[in-house]
This record gives structure tokens, sequence and C-alpha cells, in this order.
């Protein structure tokens, strides 16, 4: 399937690794020119060829930067990931835990870094009849005792990516949601991430047994966990106009992990 992404510009947000890393990977396949944005650069975002930029982009200043160079390399941006997100806001713990500077930096980083991403990138897009794809969470419909305001980060993500559709939509711009449920990234993949977290509050010292069984504790239908080139997957083809009249669209990848309608 011809995606007709050849020789148009991407601006990939979190693209050091996991899901942010497979879609760069998938975009420069298609032809596309890439900056790839992280506050890391690894070896292995800058072996995909595409144009590293090191920001902290829950910051104003961080997001200045990728706004500077990427105008500079790209002359104008067609299309959007928003994937950064995460960072120390996935961790277990209940409400009554988290104080307002865990708040303030989680909505910084998962909402806040699309919000101020997307105010420069969309005169470009509006331009050039873009488009942009928001990578989300199930935890934005799962909500559960924690993280909690990585959930509620995320909810607002996903809401963020409705209003952006519904305002500039008429304008030419499709702007959809990827929603992933557990994915082999290093939240889960590592003993050291969230998944480690949630390991040892259950009392199993073996990871790898952790990682066999996770499918079945969190019901997933499939019974294995998503990849990430499979996100990337279906980012690419969101972005392309194959999927020209997909808009305002909220994709879940879980595996069938959510069983309500």
């Amino acid at each position: 399937m011809d995606l007709n992404l050849t020789a148009k510009t991407a601006v990939v947000t979190g693209a050091s690794r996991g899901i942010g890393l497979a879609t760069v990977r998938s975009l420069v396949a298609e032809g596309v020119r890439v900056v790839g944005a992280a506050r890391t650069i690894t070896p292995e975002l800058r072996a995909t060829g595409a144009v590293t930029v090191s920001a902290d982009l829950g910051t104003p200043e961080g997001v200045r930067l990728l706004e500077e160079r990427s105008l500079a390399e790209l002359g104008g941006i067609d299309l959007l990931v928003n994937n950064v997100g995460a960072g120390d806001g996935v961790e277990l713990g209940g409400f009554l835990s988290v104080d307002d500077d865990h708040w303030r930096a989680v909505f910084d980083l998962n909402l806040m870094s699309a919000v101020r991403v997307s105010r420069f990138a969309l005169p470009s897009l509006v331009e050039r009849r873009g488009s942009i794809v928001n990578v989300s969470s199930v935890n934005s419909r799962l909500p559960a005792a924690g993280p909690v305001a990585y959930s509620t980060a995320k909810a607002a993500l996903t809401a963020l990516g409705k209003s952006l559709n519904e305002e500039f939509g008429p304008q030419g711009v499709r702007v959809n949601t990827v929603s992933p449920g557990v994915v082999r990234t290093t939240i889960w993949a590592g003993p050291d991430g969230f998944g480690g977290q949630v390991a040892a509050a259950a009392g199993v010292e073996d990871y790898d047994a952790f990682l066999r069984d996770l499918p079945s504790a969190f019901g997933i239908t499939t019974g294995r966990i998503t990849e990430p080139e499979e996100v990337a997957a279906l980012i690419t083809f969101l972005l392309s106009d194959v999927a020209g009249n997909i808009s305002g669209a909220d994709y879940v990848i879980d595996g069938g992990t959510i069983k309500v309608i």
C-alpha cells in the first residue's frame, strides 16, 4: 500500500526509544524527512538518519528550541507526532501520595508538551493540510488508583486531540489519537521501570516470570503485550493520505484489554 508520504516532513517527540523511535524508523522508511526530539539522543535514534534535537519538552524553553530547529531544518511541517510522555510520572501510589510538584511535572510532560508543540506546528500544518497523532494511553479510559496524575494527564491529552480536530479539521488538519495498552518499552521491559514497581508491590521476585504472566493478569485477549513497531505502524497509517477521512478518532491498541463497548 502506497501511503503517499514520500518527501513530507515530520516532527516526532519522545523519539529516542520505544514507540517514538519505532515511529521515526517507520516514517523514514516511507521517505519522510523527520526531526526527532528527546531529552537524550540515543545511538539508535541517530542511526535512523533523522535530524535530532536534544530538548526537555516538559519546559517552554525546550519546546522553543525544537521549534527553531524544526523550522530551520524542515522549512515547514506536514506531520506531527506528540509522543513524549510518561517520564517519572508512571509510578505506583494513590491520590494522597501525589503532591503539587508531581502533578505539575506530569502535566507539563504529558499534556503541555503537546499543547506547546502543536501551537508552533499548526500554522505549517494548516498551510500544508497536515496531520497530527497524539499518543495517549488506555489509562485515559481505565483510570486506576495509580498512577493518578499520569492517567488524568492522558485523559486530558485525548480531549485536547478532539478539541484541536474540531477547530482545525475544517481547515484541513486531521488530529487523531492512539491509545496503547501495555507496550514492550522501558516502562515494562525492564525491572527498573514501572513494571518493576508493580512486580515488587505484588511480591514477585522473578521479573521474567512477571512479564510472561502479565497478559493473563491484565486480561489481554491476544495473550501478549504490544510491540512498539505495531503502534508505529498504526501512527504512520493515520498520518497518511490513505486515512484521509479518519479525523478526531481515538484508536486503542491494547490486545483486547478494554472489554467495554
